[in-house]
């Protein structure tokens, strides 16, 4: 019997999946969350065999998650389940040794033959996951780019039209670290400017 966790804040998809698990034999669905906290509570009672995990929940990202679970659960099987079908997504998700990565659009019976694959210790890519990751162009990032606490408001305030003087000031730092930052950020994210920045930390839930 396969003991199975589902982890998504959309109560469509959670209800999706709950009744997928439910009606397969050889499958036990013992929780569902629309969290990571409430999952890492119920963890603390009972852990699965394995768990389907969507990357964007409302206090983390399942990507953070996933690196938290497998630090401290090793045996614990781990599939993505996720809209995000850029390569550096895939990249990162895998980066923390994730066992399955599946997009939600696939349907029913993938995601029930990701979860026997991975329980029999395969790695599972979807066919489009699969396709992006191995023949995206080589140019774009392999995972997501990491950025710290500063980068992550200067971001957030960029987003927001605020100019590199408007940003020291908030920020009671020189216009010429903000700028620093910013070039930094552009290097880090292999872009041409500020605004392909933006779109892809956005894309990246990094802001």
């Amino acid at each position: 019997m396969i003991k199975i966790y589902i982890t998504d804040d959309h109560p469509i998809v959670l209800g999706g999946l709950k009744n997928l698990i439910e009606s397969k034999e050889g499958m036990q669905l013992l929780g569902l969350f629309s969290n990571a906290n409430d999952t890492l509570i119920a963890l603390k009672i009972e852990v699965p065999d394995l768990i389907l995990l969507d990357i964007n929940l409302p206090d983390t990202s399942g990507i953070e998650l996933s690196k938290q679970l497998r630090e401290s659960y090793p045996d614990l099987k781990i599939i993505i389940l996720s809209v995000h079908n850029e390569k550096a997504v895939i990249g990162s998700a895998l980066q923390n040794k994730v066992n399955g990565y599946v997009l939600k659009n696939s349907l029913g019976d993938q995601i029930i033959d990701a979860i026997h694959q991975v329980m029999n210790g395969e790695l599972y890519l979807c066919e489009q996951s699969k396709a992006i990751y191995y023949n995206s162009d080589a140019s774009e990032p392999n995972t997501i780019p990491i950025v710290t606490r500063r980068e992550k408001e200067i971001l957030k305030l960029i987003a927001n039209g605020k100019t590199s003087t408007q940003i020291a000031d908030q920020l009671f730092i020189s216009p010429h670290t903000v700028e620093s930052h910013r070039k930094n950020l552009i290097e880090k994210f292999g872009a041409n400017g500020m605004s392909t920045v933006i779109k892809l930390a956005t894309e990246y839930n990094l802001i």
